[in-house]
């Protein structure tokens, strides 16, 4: 195996002696240990003991609170996928971590660090089945279906160590939610405390070194190599790499709806997914680097027979999920990456440039795109107003449709979407959390009505806590997509799909946020402009009519 960095817990001769302090202060002492200065939360009775220490550490924690479960985890979301940083929710036990599970569905699909802290019954009550305040049988085990690690601490002492392995579980193999859980009586009660400390960097094996050489000598070899990049290229922080190796093979990027970002689309070798579709009967290699190598449809990457693919992810489990590649490779996507890189550097010398063959094929399939309106002219729109270090957060909307094949992204985690969840009404919280977490950049979500209807009232949330994120509200008074499906494909059969909305700029306003209204790109393009100069918490809202099919204008269905 190659080299693996980590970084060791505290040792035996460096732990702090015990000291005697509640639950709740041994947990709160954990955080600040860790760094955590934000956490997303709703407090509610199971959760007193920790809020009243959570009070005395005000000046080293935010609680910024919000008006329903699912706000806390999609805020920290947002918060862990645009800034690196662990993302922490906390909320009641039963319908409050229920109500919270949706994010952390598209949590768990986005490979996203986020650390859910969930209260308990009664400790010497858990399991007993008496019905006692937000009770639901097998709390644990149930999380557990969108969570990587759960567990729970029975005393103070026990504490340390489950937050410990917690942030362990973060930090190695595939970054996905965590949570533990605590009972009301132990936030509360007193004990000799040890605090441990934990791992303080992500494990980064970078694979077996024979593997690596023979994906090496098949890329070397290759006359047409091709990337596609995930996600994970972001979550592992492999972005720089992948630019080096995709500049060193001169292979076109194909980078999924996660890895948008990976590779900036200003650079020569960045291609859409819809040119991606042109060249993959050009390839004799195909790489797939922090993937789950599926294509727009969520169907698996197909490749001739004739074809070598080359698998590397950390996640054992996804490796051979969808196909069998000829080449596994277990691996760090960045030490992976660049083990790679070293290994190509000693066989091969630098191929010609394929710039200009890609330019005509990215000018083409550009034309295509940019020829879906109204999606294109609202989404250029905005393209042309946000920073490129700007963060856009789409959604299960018609505009985040286009978005995921046609928005131009020029930074890694400046495009966040739901992943393979698909969880619609996800983006108005998940963005404001990334402001949040990046209050020097500009912040935009794209929002259906429908989607929109889900978390509205977290209006109040971006008010009262002077979040100045801007969300668009494409307003069509329908599920849009649902209801062309109805339409097109179901005979004119509409049902359950019409909606009758409030006016959102005076809802807007009634919350203490701008609104503003506008119905063409040019409108918005102004209304963009004056917001991000106004910088406050903002709603915009774009009166629309149906609009087409994306998917099926490009011929992807």
């Amino acid at each position: 195996m190659g080299k693996v960095e980590t970084s060791a817990r505290t040792s035996e001769a460096e732990r702090e002696p015990a000291r005697r302090m509640t639950g709740g202060q041994a947990l709160v002492e954990m955080l600040k240990r860790e760094g955590i200065d934000t956490i997303f939360g709703l407090p509610g009775v199971q959760l007193d003991g920790l809020f009243s220490a959570l009070y005395d550490a005000q000046d080293d924690i935010k609680v910024i609170h919000t008006r329903h479960e699912q706000a806390t985890a999609y805020m920290a979301d947002g918060y862990a996928r645009t800034t690196g940083k662990l993302g922490v929710c906390l909320v009641v036990p039963g319908p409050g971590l229920l109500n919270a599970s949706a994010a952390l569905s598209t949590a768990y699909a986005t490979n996203s660090p986020v650390l859910c802290i969930t209260g308990q019954i009664q400790s010497n009550m858990i399991g007993v089945g008496r019905g006692l305040l937000h009770e639901i049988p097998n709390q644990l085990e149930m999380i557990r279906s969108v969570t990587k690690h759960s567990a729970r601490a029975m005393s103070p002492a026990e504490i340390p160590g489950v937050f410990a392995q917690a942030i362990d579980e973060l930090r190695t193999g595939r970054p996905r939610p965590v949570e533990i859980e605590i009972p009301p009586d132990v936030f509360f009660a007193e004990g000799d405390v040890e605090l441990v400390g934990t791992r303080d960097e992500r494990e980064r094996p970078a694979g077996d070194e024979i593997l690596i050489a023979q994906a090496a000598k098949a890329l070397a070899g290759a006359s047409f190599p091709i990337i596609y990049a995930g996600g994970g290229v972001q979550r592992g922080g492999a972005t720089e790499e992948l630019r080096e190796l995709a500049e060193l093979l001169q292979a076109p990027v194909v980078m999924s709806t996660n890895g948008k970002g990976s590779l900036s689309d200003r650079h020569p070798l960045a291609v859409s997914q819809h040119v991606g579709m042109q060249l993959r009967d050009r390839a004799d290699v195909m790489l797939g680097v922090g993937t789950r190598f599926l294509d727009i449809n969520n169907s698996p990457t197909n490749a001739r027979d004739e074809v070598t693919t080359i698998h590397l992810d950390i996640d054992p489990e996804e490796i051979g999920r969808n196909f069998t590649p000829d080449i596994a490779l277990l691996a760090d996507v960045k030490a992976g990456t660049q083990a790679l890189i070293d290994a190509i550097k000693r066989l091969k010398p630098a191929p010609a440039s394929r710039e200009a063959e890609l330019a005509e094929l990215k000018r083409a399939s550009r034309a295509q795109i940019d020829a879906i309106q109204p999606q294109a002219g609202f989404g250029l729109a905005i393209r042309s107003e946000l920073p490129d270090d700007g963060i856009l957060v789409s959604e299960m909307t018609q505009l985040g449709y286009w978005s995921n094949m046609g928005y131009p992204v020029f930074a890694p985690n400046t495009y966040i979407g739901p992943g393979y969840q698909g969880t619609l009404g996800f983006g108005f919280c998940t963005a404001l959390g990334a402001k949040v977490g990046n209050p020097d950049k500009v912040v935009i979500s794209i929002n259906g009505d429908g989607g929109f209807g889900f978390t509205m009232n977290e209006l109040a949330t971006m008010a009262q806590h002077e979040i100045p994120a801007i969300a668009v509200v494409f307003n069509d008074s329908a599920y849009g997509n649902v209801k062309r499906i109805q339409k097109v494909d179901l005979g004119g059969k509409v049902l359950g799909s019409t909606l009758k909305n409030p006016d959102f700029v005076k809802l807007a306003e009634a919350h203490g946020v701008t609104g503003r209204r506008t119905e063409t790109a040019d409108g918005l393009r102004t209304a963009l402009r004056e917001s991000i100069k106004a910088n406050e918490p903002t709603l915009i809202e774009v009166p629309v009519g149906e609009m087409p099919n994306p998917w099926r204008v490009l011929g992807f269905r």
